[in-house]
């Protein structure tokens, strides 16, 4: 099989994209519970870009195949997994030493969604984690009855798929996003609140209105000074919810007398553990009810085009100018 592999590790993304070079491998044969994936196409995610920097959570020697998610179908089975042979599936795989960037991935079963024969497979391919981030995040603001949220990064996907269950579960969203063009997107697409961050009366402004919507709840993705200018902008009671650090530095900026008087928290959100704490059935149910709206075409993942593995570096620089157009897909093979 042919793989997308990372050379090394480069702060700069730019180099890191140009070293990226197609070879050649074996396949090994699935284990107990294993499955054999043949891919069909992996998205370059935020958590993908800052691996490849050397700045992700997930340290793999290199060289290595970068890419954590996917969708595929099942094509051989080790014992215990036999019955999944022929599925479609979508994976997130991180401890692996095989990333999705490859034509055929090794996962674990507990790693998939099994996926319904009607799930468009583009789609599938950024199903297994911005959906379920969204969901494992709202999860929190039920858990605490929280009936207004603020979440930075709004103009990303994960964001997206927040507003969207959020208005089903009659929950408000207060948007916080770095241009103008991405107001006036979020506000016609309908969202109601949006705030720019470099505006000079931002943190004036998010506090009058956490204060007023009662929002004691926020996502960050970001980081840096922003997470601790939400942070002291919440109410009392507030929790603020890390999952992300896009802007690679560390949130800064708390006010400590909020954390020992107004009893706010700050705490993080990983993925994969909230999965693990799920009783199978329960996110078997949360699988299937999510597919259906994807399938019905209400929930959607913007993707902005395809990219074979022999245009690899061009085509991710690409995507990386035009985020706010979508997910960029790797595919081993692009059709003309």
């Amino acid at each position: 099989m042919n793989k997308i592999v990372l050379p090394a590790y480069n702060k700069n993304i730019i180099r890191a994209l140009r070293s990226l070079r197609v070879e050649g491998c074996s396949l090994r044969k699935p284990g107990i519970d294993e499955v054999l994936i043949k891919v069909h196409a992996a998205p370059c995610n935020p958590s993908d870009i800052a691996f490849m920097m050397g700045g992700y959570n997930i340290i793999k020697e290199v060289p290595t195949v970068p890419g954590f998610e996917g969708s595929g179908i099942v094509v051989e089975a080790g014992e215990g997994a036999e019955d999944l042979i022929d599925r479609k599936v979508s994976f997130f795989i991180q401890e692996e030493n095989c990333g999705s960037w490859s034509e055929y991935v090794i996962s674990n079963r507990k790693k998939l969604v099994v996926l319904d024969d009607k799930m468009n497979m583009d789609q599938a391919a950024c199903f297994a984690i911005n959906p379920f981030t969204a969901r494992g995040l709202l999860d929190i603001a039920l858990l605490r009855d929280n009936h207004a949220v603020i979440q930075n990064a709004a103009g990303g996907q994960v964001a997206a798929f927040v507003r969207q269950m959020a208005g089903d579960m009659g929950i408000d969203v207060i948007d916080i996003v770095r241009k103008q063009k991405t107001v006036e997107r979020l506000k016609n697409e309908g969202a109601r609140y949006v705030l720019l961050e470099n505006d000079p009366l931002f943190e004036q402004n998010l506090k009058k209105l956490a204060h007023k919507l009662d929002a004691r709840l926020a996502f960050d993705a970001v980081g840096g000074p922003l997470a601790g200018q939400i942070f002291n902008a919440m109410p009392f009671d507030a929790e603020l919810v890390s999952y992300g650090g896009l802007s690679t530095k560390h949130i800064s900026g708390i006010d400590s007398m909020d954390l020992i008087f107004h009893n706010k928290i700050i705490s993080g959100f990983n993925l994969p553990e909230w999965r693990e704490q799920m009783d199978d059935d329960f996110f078997e149910q949360v699988s299937v009810d999510m597919q259906h709206l994807f399938i019905s075409g209400k929930y959607q993942t913007k993707i902005q085009g395809s990219v074979g593995f022999d245009n690899i570096s061009d085509g991710l620089i690409q995507c990386l100018r035009n985020l706010s157009k979508g997910k960029m897909l790797i595919k081993a093979k692009v059709a003309e």
